[in-house]
Formats: structure tokens, C-alpha cells, sequence
């Protein structure tokens, strides 16, 4: 034979099982005795451990994520020169709905006209934005991040009160 003559195949016929004992794959074509996966169609789920609590079940799980960043919430120049007001600060933007909350931090941005003189008075400032209020002839002036009043009785503390004497004669 020669090297030309060679019927060679780059891909090799898949092996037919389940074709009589004679073919070499036959009875229980490679799949054992009985059982759940000897089975066409009979296979476990993966994880699973045949009613054992799994592994993935087992081993004890890490907390969430929770951001501890605070939130910031930014409002533009030109939202402010919209406003019919003198004096800009958490409170009027929450009125006017400018912010969800008036108890977050707000950042001016610059974005848009300032034509008129306003006093602001928030959290932040960007650079941009500060020249521009100053140079429509009003000021920026940075104040803490206003706070919540706390209640007398928070959910979920009972109060200490001391029940009244009785004496059982």
C-alpha cells in the first residue's frame, strides 16, 4: 500500500450502541445494570445528591451587598433660574419637586442660563456652577445635610413604663 492510497476520514463514525451483543455495544450498551440512568431520559439534575441535603445548600452563604454610600441628588442651573424663588434650599426644591427628598444632599450642576440674582443655600456645589450664580449677582452657601427630627416612641421600642402597686389583701 502506498501513501496515496490510504482511505483515511478526519471524522470518525460515532459508536452505535444498543445494536445486538455481536456489534461490541450491545445489552446495556455501556450504561451498567438498572437503575435511574440506565434509562433513556433518566439523569439526574445537577447538585442533586439523591435526597441528601446538597452541598450548595450546605455550606453557609455570605451576606448581601448593601451600598453605604450616601445618596446625592443633583439639580441643574437652569432648574433654578425656572424657580420663582429668592432663596434656594433643600425644603423649596422639595416643594417645587426638584428632589424626592429633603432630607438628602443636593449638588448644583451647571447646566443651563442663571439670569437672576439667587441665594443658595445646599450641600454642594460644583465649580462651574458656582461661577455662574455669583456672576448673576447671588451666592452659594454650604450648609449641612438637614436631619430627620427624631420621634419620642421609634417603632419597635416599647416604652418602660412601671405598672402600679397593688396590694391583695
Amino acid at each position: 500500500m502506498k501513501f496515496h492510497q490510504l482511505e483515511i476520514s478526519s471524522k470518525k463514525d460515532r459508536k452505535r450502541v444498543g445494536r445486538g451483543i455481536s456489534a461490541g455495544g450491545g445489552k446495556t450498551a455501556g450504561r451498567g445494570t438498572k437503575g435511574q440512568n440506565s434509562r433513556s431520559g433518566g439523569r439526574v439534575r445537577p447538585g442533586f445528591e439523591g435526597g441528601q441535603n446538597p452541598i450548595i445548600a450546605r455550606l453557609p452563604k455570605l451576606p448581601g451587598f448593601t451600598s453605604h454610600r450616601p445618596v446625592i441628588q443633583v439639580v441643574t442651573t437652569g432648574q433654578l433660574d425656572k424657580l420663582n424663588e429668592k432663596d434656594i434650599d433643600n425644603n423649596v426644591l422639595k416643594n417645587h419637586g426638584l428632589v424626592k427628598n429633603a432630607f438628602a444632599s443636593v449638588k448644583v450642576v451647571n447646566n443651563g442660563d442663571l439670569n437672576r440674582a439667587l441665594n443658595v443655600r445646599l450641600q454642594a456645589v460644583t465649580a462651574s456652577a458656582e461661577s455662574i450664580i455669583t456672576k448673576a449677582g447671588g451666592s452659594f452657601e454650604k450648609t449641612p445635610k438637614p436631619t430627620k427630627a427624631k420621634k419620642d416612641n421609634p417603632k419597635g421600642k416599647k416604652r418602660n413604663m412601671q405598672r402600679p402597686k397593688t396590694s391583695v389583701k
